[in-house]
């Protein structure tokens, strides 16, 4: 996958040369569109490269839509206005932490529908031209179902670009998010056609669209729809597929060893290469100046109530979360958080630190005293690591599978106790919405399937809310919120959007 890295890096430079002016973000600047462009099979090797390529951009998965995620009842955030405002949803869209999600989503969009519009004019042999197509499909249908449930509601959808005229940019909103979640679910069946099993991929293309992962998306794009069925269909074809299974043990799925084992299905290809791309979450995460070993953002951290969710038997629990006392390997050595040296610093928000993305720091120093570049970067600036960062596992499948059981009135035990056999607990009979929403809570914590708007979409995030959250300590660190489920479903549009659509656009309402 380092191929690949190097490949986007060369793209994102050469673009840069060809980016032209835009008044609206739904034609983005970026994009390979000049006249003497889309001719050769290279040209479309760039053209599906630059997909791929704003993936690792600090507001996308390094940190942007996180912040959103902060609103839930599992994370706290280091002391910092925007995070605040979006923790009280007192924002109005123009939160610099934010509001270029809207516009980098957009840009990815049209880096699709320009390879959907252009490969087929290309000389390519079928499985290339098909797979390149089925990368666009799958790429387009992530980034618009992610804007799809933050922005758009049963009021109105989310502007659907025009995937045949490019410069048709003054698109009005979608009449409602269910048109919105219907072309996302032909995008990514037209994907799943087209595209290879992950297994059929060389290792330079590890990291690319593969067939479970539209399936994958499918599933989740359902779940949002309320179409249960379908939801139903798609997770089973992903689990009587093969291709994957849960790992043995829960702790393994987040090291550097298995970025491509049986339990993945999407992630964010990372790199520690400072000239690469990739993620920067797990340094996000980490320790606020990494106790002086290494530039860590402290940007979130888990509550009290998240970790008071767990069993104490629960294995998950301290796989996912460093608390107080806890042991763990830090640059070679064996250290214990939050006492002597390694106490937390005043802005750690909760008392507790995500022990998911701290692989890569527990490997040794180099015999020159700096960091090992295998597994993180040298750049603190930068604090990306090798570790991939999971968007879609086989146990989000497995989960979606079971809740959409529930929700049909079916028996979802055999799903949920496959979760629950994992992380050493007791098998359950007879398991119900409560059981499914504790699991899925307890197994994706700190992971990017996003908390907040599990809440909203089971309607239950106004009484989670109400309620204040806490310190390690027991202290008081966000009083009761008050969430308006008449509003404060979808998030705002950024107002600059609005101002230059010509009328296109308008906000969403309450906000």
């Amino acid at each position: 996958m380092k191929k690949l890295g190097l490949l986007l890096l060369s793209f994102v430079l050469f673009t840069c040369t060809i980016a032209c002016e835009s008044e609206l973000d739904l034609v983005p600047q970026g994009a390979p569109s000049s006249a003497n462009f889309w001719k050769t099979p290279a040209d479309a090797k760039a053209g599906v490269n630059a997909i791929y390529a704003l993936y690792s951009d600090d507001n996308m998965y390094g940190r942007g839509f996180f912040w959103l995620n902060n609103a839930s009842d599992d994370i706290g955030t280091k002391p910092r206005q925007n995070a605040e405002r979006i923790k009280n949803f007192i924002v109005d869209g123009a939160e610099s932490d934010t509001k270029d999600i809207w516009r980098i989503h957009y840009e990815i969009m049209k880096r699709c529908n320009d390879v959907i519009r252009n490969i087929p004019k290309i000389s390519l042999d079928e499985k290339t031209r098909n797979t390149m197509l089925g990368e666009a499909y799958f790429n387009h249908a992530v980034m618009h179902l992610e804007l799809a449930y933050h922005y758009g509601d049963d009021r109105a959808g989310i502007p659907i670009q025009d995937r045949t005229d490019p410069t048709n940019v003054y698109v009005p909103r979608a009449k409602n998010v269910a048109e919105n979640y219907a072309y996302i679910a032909a995008d990514l069946i037209k994907a799943a056609d087209l595209l290879p099993y992950f297994n059929e991929l060389t290792p330079d293309n590890y990291g690319r669209a593969h067939k479970t992962a539209a399936w994958g998306y499918l599933v989740r794009t359902y779940l949002y729809a309320k179409d249960w069925d379908n939801a139903i269909k798609y997770a089973d074809l992903i689990i009587k597929s093969g291709k994957h299974k849960l790992l043995d043990n829960f702790d393994d799925v987040f090291k550097i060893k298995n970025n491509w084992s049986t339990e993945y299905i999407w992630s964010v290809t990372s790199s520690a290469d400072n000239t690469s791309l990739g993620s920067i979450f797990p340094g996000v995460c980490l320790e606020d100046k990494g106790w002086g070993v290494y530039n860590g953002w402290g940007n979130f951290y888990p509550t009290k109530e998240l970790f008071d969710t767990y069993d104490p038997t629960d294995k998950r629990r301290s796989a996912t979360i460093l608390q107080k006392g806890d042991q763990f390997m830090y640059f070679g050595e064996l250290v214990t958080f939050n006492q002597g040296k390694y106490v937390v610093s005043s802005s750690n928000r909760t008392g507790y630190q995500f022990k998911k993305y701290m692989e890569p720091f527990s490997y040794p120093k180099t015999t020159s005293g700096g960091v090992d570049t295998r597994y993180v970067n040298a750049n603190g600036d930068k604090p990306s690591t090798t570790l991939n960062v999971p968007l879609l596992r086989y146990a989000d499948v497995i989960l979606m599978m079971a809740e959409a059981k529930l929700m049909k009135g079916q028996n979802a035990d055999t799903e949920i106790n496959m979760i629950r056999n994992r992380a050493g607990l007791k098998e359950i009979t007879g398991a119900t919405m409560v059981d499914l929403k504790r699991e899925r809570r307890c197994e994706l914590a700190g992971e990017w399937t996003d908390r907040h708007f599990d809440l909203v979409r089971w309607g239950d995030a106004q009484a989670a809310y109400a309620k204040p959250l806490h310190h390690y300590d027991g202290s008081v660190i966000y009083p009761a919120r008050n969430f308006n489920p008449a509003i404060h479903h979808v998030w705002p549009i950024p107002p600059d959007e609005i101002a230059v659509s010509k009328g296109a656009l308008f906000q969403n309402k309450g906000w």
